[in-house]
């Protein structure tokens, strides 16, 4: 996946703009109403969420498969730590977060490996601390695109699948934390084929 990455990060540079996700901000109001100080954001790309938080003040660390867009990041974001490791591989350090905010990551992966990722962002996050994820939701124009390898898991290009979730299955996914909250966002973007809206599910938890 990370030549898949590398690849769109140099043919499209800030691929998607320099104004961070509705979700990002929406998520930045919850953790500041939390006290929220340390937050860690898996698939961080060139960094343009992180530069949200930590110019709000937290302490945030990124970590990205992309080499490229680890790079990128530095630049942009050059308040933030980055990390060029997996979100499946969190031994890039030994730090616990007060938060973790996972940005249209975890339905990249199939299933055995999305369930990986979540357990290993609960493992960086304190007793009683918080994680937001967004995913693309079953609502999304391109649902359905591709060959389907997976139950609502479709792979419109090579070596990038997209799984697609409904509200059940977000929540199934989660059954072992706190669900603080669920719900639909969209979030509008203009990247490649022009200006569109993501139709996004997000589920805001507590690691109790």
């Amino acid at each position: 996946m990370n030549e898949y990455w590398d690849k769109r990060f140099q043919a499209e540079g800030e691929i998607w703009g320099d104004i961070p996700s509705s979700t990002a901000i929406y998520a930045l109001e919850l953790f500041n109403k939390n006290d929220v100080k340390r937050i860690l954001v898996p698939g961080s790309g060139y960094g343009r969420n992180t530069r949200l938080f930590s110019s709000a003040g937290l302490y945030v660390t990124g970590i990205e498969i992309s080499p490229l867009a680890c790079s990128m990041a530095e630049k942009f974001d050059p308040a933030s730590h980055f990390y060029n490791v997996s979100a499946l591989d969190m031994s890039f350090n030994s730090e616990i977060y007060d938060a973790v905010y996972c940005f249209n990551v975890l339905h990249l992966f199939r299933e055995d490996d999305r369930h990986e990722l979540i357990k290993q962002c609960v493992k960086r996050v304190k007793v009683n601390g918080l994680l937001f994820f967004t995913v693309f939701s079953e609502k999304e124009p391109s649902y359905g695109s591709g060959g389907e390898v997976e139950t609502d898991t479709f792979e419109s290009k090579p070596g990038r699948p997209v799984h697609y979730f409904s509200q059940d299955d977000l929540a199934r996914h989660f059954k072992l934390l706190k669900i603080l909250e669920i719900g639909i966002m969209t979030d509008n973007e203009n990247h490649g084929d022009g200006p569109h809206t993501h139709v996004l599910r997000y589920i805001y938890l507590r690691n109790c």
